[in-house]
């Protein structure tokens, strides 16, 4: 097998709840929502892009938040994403990185890392 790269990760979100993630996946982190294909429309959720990544939301019933698993996005500039955010922690558990934790409306945990970090488990 030859992965070649990521496409999307996914995360789960109630039923009914697609206008709060559209205020913070586009109103906070800024991507662009991207119209689902028509046979996975009934289904809820939303789909989220911007530069080099894809998040998709599914409704998922019963639903529980992804507190452990998460998306690291890497952004441009931590101090203003940290200004933009209700709510987050920093974590310093690796020295070199800068980053820090939110989490979605839903509770699902996002990470978010300064661009130019050198985390370790990049090549």
């Amino acid at each position: 097998m030859d992965i070649v790269g990521l496409h999307h990760t996914q995360l789960a979100m109630p039923a009914g709840r697609e206008d709060e993630a559209r205020g913070f996946y586009s109103g906070v982190l800024g991507l662009t929502e991207v119209e689902k294909p028509e046979p996975l429309r009934a289904r809820g959720g939303c789909w989220f892009r911007g530069p080099g990544v894809e998040i998709h939301l599914g409704v998922e019933e019963p639903f529980a938040p992804a507190r452990k698993a998460h998306p690291a996005l890497r952004v441009a500039d931590l101090e203003q994403a940290a200004s933009e955010l209700e709510e987050c922690a920093r974590d310093t558990s690796v020295p070199e990185v800068r980053r820090l934790f939110t989490a979605d409306p839903f509770g699902n945990r996002i990470e978010l890392i300064q661009d130019g970090d050198n985390f370790p488990s990049q090549s």
